[in-house]
């Protein structure tokens, strides 16, 4: 049984790691968020230390260190800016890291993880979860088995309301969260590449703090891509559930159906990390490369190939 710390554990996604450590058979000792609002942990680990201090959180880590006791992973879980800072703590203290995406907001900060691994002997390991998806490694073999000329049309849609909450949260600012395409759309860029291959061109033809569109070629791929979290751009047939959504990546017509299984996936993660198989820092590479510049590029005017839901936005 391994020994497990969480930080993050009041935020959106600790659950599905709570879940995915008591699946596997593992136990956390010791959790941290600066919010108390942490009763799901009950549902998993009623035992486990909480602190609501970084500080606190990390003496008792340290202290459990000691003591010959040190845990074995530390879940990071916390807002987007702070997973290099809280992964430097686990690595130093020689703790390999299972970190929620984005990994880090900027390629820099990959060369700093990789230096602390080498240094501290730790390994950070991350969560990509469509890399596991069935329909996903079945469309990756589709492509690879497709003449070596072949290259797809692919239209990716994400648009997922949010309230007026959002923006005035850590999310709403782009120091902060990576903005819009790095905080909701991050995975997707990710399979994107472990469908297409490298990447060739990246275009950004709007950005604002709802709203993001533009274009990327792969190796294999031409896509057309748009993220918003602005309720006004949902169509009549968005699905109803914790939030409206809708979700959509068409192939040449055909639309990939990725829904179901779609949140189930940390635990199958989990199992691979546990086993040696996790996806470390140089698998992210190329999705932070992409949403790094898709921050940075500038706008491109009047654009060959803009998504079709952009003339909405531009009215």
């Amino acid at each position: 049984m391994k020994n497990f710390g969480l930080i993050g554990a009041a935020g959106y996604i600790a659950p599905r790691h709570l879940k995915a450590i008591k699946e596997t058979g593992h136990n956390l000792v010791v959790a941290m968020d600066i919010n108390d609002s942490v009763g799901i942990m009950d549902s998993h680990f009623p035992e486990a230390e909480f602190f609501t201090e970084f500080e606190e959180f990390s003496g008792f880590v340290e202290d459990l260190k000691q003591k010959g006791q040190k845990l074995d992973y530390i879940a990071v879980c916390s807002p987007n800016y702070l997973h290099l800072p809280h992964m430097k703590f686990a690595l130093q203290n020689g703790i390999d890291v299972i970190c929620e995406k984005p990994l880090v907001l900027n390629t820099e900060d990959l060369e700093t993880l990789k230096r602390y691994e080498a240094e501290y002997g730790a390994k950070v390991n991350s969560i990509l979860q469509l890399r596991l998806h069935p329909s996903i490694i079945a469309l990756r073999e589709k492509v690879q088995s497709a003449p070596a000329d072949k290259v797809f049309d692919v239209d990716l849609t994400y648009l997922t309301s949010r309230g007026k909450w959002y923006l005035k949260s850590w999310k709403g600012f782009d120091e902060k969260s990576g903005g819009v395409a790095t905080n909701i759309g991050v995975h997707f860029y990710d399979m994107l590449h472990f469908i297409f291959g490298d990447i060739k061109k990246n275009e950004v033809h709007y950005r604002d703090q709802k709203t993001s569109s533009g274009y990327l070629e792969y190796e294999r791929a031409r896509v057309r891509w748009f993220l918003s979290i602005d309720a006004e751009h949902l169509p009549d047939n968005a699905v109803q559930g914790e939030k409206l959504t809708y979700r959509s990546i068409d192939i040449e017509g055909e639309e990939l159906e990725f829904s179901g299984g779609f949140t189930d996936l940390h635990t199958q993660s989990y199992q691979n990390i546990l086993g040696g198989n996790g996806y470390g820092v140089e698998e992210n590479r190329a999705a932070i490369q992409t949403v790094s510049d898709m921050r940075n590029t500038a706008i491109t005017e009047n654009p060959e190939k803009p998504h079709p839901l952009l003339a909405k936005v531009l009215g």
